[in-house]
């Protein structure tokens, strides 16, 4: 009978002591790398639990901003922990200043990488850009300049070049704009804000609002300048297409307009209760009392409201208006002079009477 041969016993455990040892060290690799995954899902997937109630927090990256500037405004906006996921994130992603350059809402909730790659792709978050209330340019520059990257004299400038294109002097420029809340991105450049208000202002002029302007005999430029006129002749909407006829009918009688608030844009007041005869003899292209038709353009920016006023004025035969001596912001109206100088005599003495000078 052949003998049975044995395995070798040494060699056998050396194997298993190989795979034993190996085996632990697999098996460490792996756990690491599930820590390190996890560590990753925290720190890019942590949400962001800051966030106030009316509409998030901004973060802004301007023109020109280096990556530590980007980091500081990610810090100063979501706080030292977030801000610096944020930015460890973004630089990971090989992202740069001039592609993120714009301005971010960041809400409650929206963790740290989606911040990051919005960023880093620089989908901004339109803002919204209001000017009611604009009397002057330089005002509605600096109305715009505060909600958006440009600063007022960039505006400015974008007005001098893009508006004589369009058939505006300096002096029609508010004519160019209509009051209202728009969306632009923050970097918008100023040319692009200015042709964009521009085109809202001429999707205001449809045919409708053309026709009539026509049959008033007033081109757009004029309505604007007459609805600015009201905005600052009265406070009462309800009161404005009265005023509006008015002087429709003092300008087809080819009579002075003796308008009050253009004596206040000549004398660069708009303060004036009282319009004296001193401000009368201010020597302006603005002041009705001394030339005739309208003042070269609008004394404000006007709303669309106003303009629709002019356009849809209704018919009567008032020429004098002034102001009730009750001051409730509204106007007594006049066909003749004897009739109005009875209305002008009551408020003045009651502007006496209440030592308003």
């Amino acid at each position: 009978m052949a003998e049975t041969k044995k395995k070798p016993v040494r060699k056998k455990k050396q194997q298993d002591t190989w795979l034993r040892r190996h085996s632990l060290g697999v098996m460490t690799a792996v756990i690491a790398v599930v820590a390190a995954f996890i560590a990753l899902l925290s720190f890019a997937f942590i949400p962001y639990t800051g966030g106030h109630e009316d509409g998030g927090d901004w973060v802004y990256v301007p023109h020109g901003a280096t990556p530590p500037q980007v980091h500081d405004s990610l810090r100063t906006s979501l706080g030292s922990s977030m801000g610096n996921r944020v930015y460890i994130l973004w630089k990971l992603m090989g992202s740069s200043p001039q592609r993120t350059e714009g301005a971010y809402r960041i809400n409650a909730g929206q963790s740290a990488l989606s911040i990051a790659r919005r960023m880093s792709t620089g989908r901004q978050t339109p803002v919204q850009v209001t000017f009611n209330g604009t009397r002057t340019m330089p005002m509605l520059a600096e109305r715009i300049a505060s909600q958006l990257q440009c600063s007022p004299e960039q505006f400015m400038d974008a007005c001098r070049e893009v508006l004589p294109d369009r058939g505006f002097s300096e002096a029609t420029f508010p004519a160019a704009f209509i009051p209202d809340t728009y969306e632009f991105y923050w970097s918008a450049s100023p040319e692009n804000v200015v042709r964009r208000l521009l085109d809202y202002r001429d999707k205001f002029w449809n045919d409708d609002r053309v026709a009539k302007a026509k049959a008033l005999g007033l081109s757009k430029v004029e309505v604007a300048t007459v609805a600015s006129i009201i905005e600052e002749e009265t406070a009462k909407k309800d009161e404005r297409p009265m005023v509006a006829s008015l002087y429709l009918n003092r300008l087809h009688k080819g009579m002075r307009l003796q308008a009050d608030p253009t004596v206040k844009f000549a004398v660069g007041d708009f303060s004036l209760r009282r319009i004296k005869g001193e401000h009368l003899k201010k020597v302006s292209p603005y002041n009705t009392y001394m030339v005739n038709g309208l003042p070269p353009g609008p004394i404000r920016v006007p709303t669309a409201s106003a303009m629709d006023d002019v356009l849809n004025a209704p018919a009567h035969n008032y020429i004098y208006m002034c102001a009730k001596e009750d001051f409730s912001g509204y106007h007594n109206f006049a066909v003749d002079y004897s009739t109005h100088l009875a209305n002008a005599r009551r408020y003045q003495q009651e502007l006496n009477r209440r030592n308003i000078r």
